[in-house]
């Protein structure tokens, strides 16, 4: 597949409106490998630096973002708990595209469809400048992972199993 051009998503054109900076970088999709390690690998960073994010459920019917290491699995007990909730597991891959507005691998808190919750690692306070999806295949935003925060409203939590 070919290099997505650097164009604005949503994602980027709030980060534009609440007057954050960023860099948009674009890489080359493989659609058999949508993982984060593949995704650093492509854009030049540690799969540590490269955060996914994940829609989850709560038992509570609630959806919940959760933002974790590309090298790291989500610890669904630890979301739940940093979300006061008793269970937490990943939403069915048929309701990431209605709820979001992305489709698998280009999922992000960024301007998502519906604001839900969202909880970040504790590790992405650890780095200088993080990697999120920008919204589309093939194009990441680096942000500091302050800004992210206060763009994303996030709540940071450790949230990881540890690395995969």
């Amino acid at each position: 597949m070919k290099l997505a051009k650097a164009e604005k998503t949503n994602a980027a054109r709030l980060l534009d409106g609440l007057g954050i900076a960023y860099e948009l970088r674009p890489y080359e999709v493989d659609l058999d490998d949508l993982s984060a390690p593949s995704v650093a690998r492509k854009i030049g960073l540690p799969a540590e630096q490269v955060f996914k994010t994940l829609l989850t459920q709560a038992n509570t019917g609630e959806h919940l973002f959760a933002v974790v290491p590309g090298d790291a699995e989500l610890d669904p007990k630890k979301l739940a708990t940093a979300a006061g909730v008793k269970k937490i597991e990943l939403a069915s891959l048929k309701e990431v595209e209605p709820l979001t507005g992305y489709l698998r691998g280009a999922v992000t808190v960024l301007a998502a469809k519906k604001p839900f919750p969202a909880f970040a690692d504790d590790t992405l306070e650890l780095h200088d400048i993080i990697s999120v999806s920008a919204g589309m295949r093939g194009l990441q935003l680096l942000i500091d992972p302050q800004a992210y925060l206060r763009a994303t409203g996030a709540t940071l939590h450790d949230l990881t199993r540890g690395t995969a």
